[in-house]
């Protein structure tokens, strides 16, 4: 799975193993709520209300926070007992559903993947013995995916061109390839190059059967020994959901200060994602939703050879936890 995999610098992980009891064993102190979370819109967002709205305080904790670039190596900070809690996208599911942490909670959903392609191209259909380009393993890949069985295809019917994101838009602007898998804002970058473009899949299309949620994740060790501190955790990001549903402008204001990002690009980012309120989360839970989310994305992962034999949703999503927060 194509995923940047920078290892933590060795100062910050001794830091935040200190704050952990010997052997990994969780207490019922504040210094358990270590969080990481991803700089962007959906993942800081919850954290910056948290904040600014004193949730935590409630709760009486005082949480570390730290900044990650991506989900994987939130999860490898799990593993090393120096992290509790993280927030992740879609393409680092494989890794609960591989059993090493737990998902908590949904975030979000994200809409801002595409299948897009030059002019004269204007269904999936169209993309047949065409080459797209797609960074294999990311959401990019899972919406093209998605697109292909909708339209009665399979990635046989087209040329697969695997490259990095960037590349994808190079290729795509000088057109070396005919289609690509590829996401917001990479695409703000093509259409001034390419006006003519055409989006040709969204995942619009497929929600909500199919969503590319954000989630929240949990060591194992936390969840097993201290499902208490799990529910504070909980608590505080559902109270969060709601707020950001209630007053979204507020939102993007705050986490525009959280992350120090350009306002327009934290705005653009904040209006183009789903997003739910606790209420309907529980219900979504309740009702196999978010099971059946996770599912599709188990089938993806072995589609694309990540994950040989994940997990069933029931053994790595805590939706009892979720509900009862």
């Amino acid at each position: 799975m194509l995923t940047r995999r920078n290892l933590m610098k060795s100062t910050a992980a001794v830091a935040a193993a200190s704050v952990f009891s010997i052997g990994g064993r969780a207490r019922a102190q504040s210094a358990d709520m270590t969080i990481g979370y991803i700089a962007d819109f959906p993942n800081a967002s919850v954290l910056a209300i948290a904040e600014d709205q004193k949730l935590w305080e409630a709760e009486g904790i005082t949480p570390s926070v730290k900044v990650f670039t991506n989900g994987p190596i939130q999860i490898q900070a799990m593993g090393a007992g120096s992290l509790n809690f993280g927030t992740i996208g879609p393409g680092a599911l494989w890794l609960p559903a591989s059993g090493r942490a737990k998902v908590v909670g949904v975030n979000d959903i994200g809409f801002s993947d595409r299948v897009i392609a030059h002019s004269g191209i204007s269904s999936i259909a169209g993309l047949k013995g065409k080459k797209v380009g797609v960074p294999q393993g990311t959401s990019g890949d899972m919406i093209l995916r998605l697109a292909l069985t909708k339209a009665g295809m399979t990635v046989n019917d087209i040329q697969v061109v695997p490259m990095d994101p960037s590349t994808v838009v190079a290729a795509f602007t000088s057109k070396q390839i005919d289609g690509a898998g590829i996401w917001y804002p990479l695409i703000d970058t093509i259409r001034p190059r390419v006006p003519d473009m055409k989006e040709i899949a969204s995942n619009q299309d497929f929600y909500p059967e199919t969503s590319f949620i954000n989630t929240f994740v949990a060591r194992n060790e936390i969840v097993a020994e201290n499902p208490d501190l799990v529910k504070k955790f909980l608590r505080v990001m559902k109270k969060a959901m709601d707020y950001r549903m209630g007053d979204l402008d507020r939102t993007i204001e705050i986490t525009t200060a959280f992350l120090n990002a350009p306002a327009a690009a934290t705005d653009k980012v904040a209006r183009s994602r789903k997003m739910l309120t606790a209420r309907e989360l529980d219900t979504f839970t309740k009702d196999g939703t978010v099971n059946k989310w996770l599912d599709d994305f188990n089938r993806m992962f072995v589609e694309f050879g990540t994950v040989k034999d994940p997990l069933p949703p029931e053994q790595f999503y805590t939706g009892d936890l979720f509900v009862n927060a």
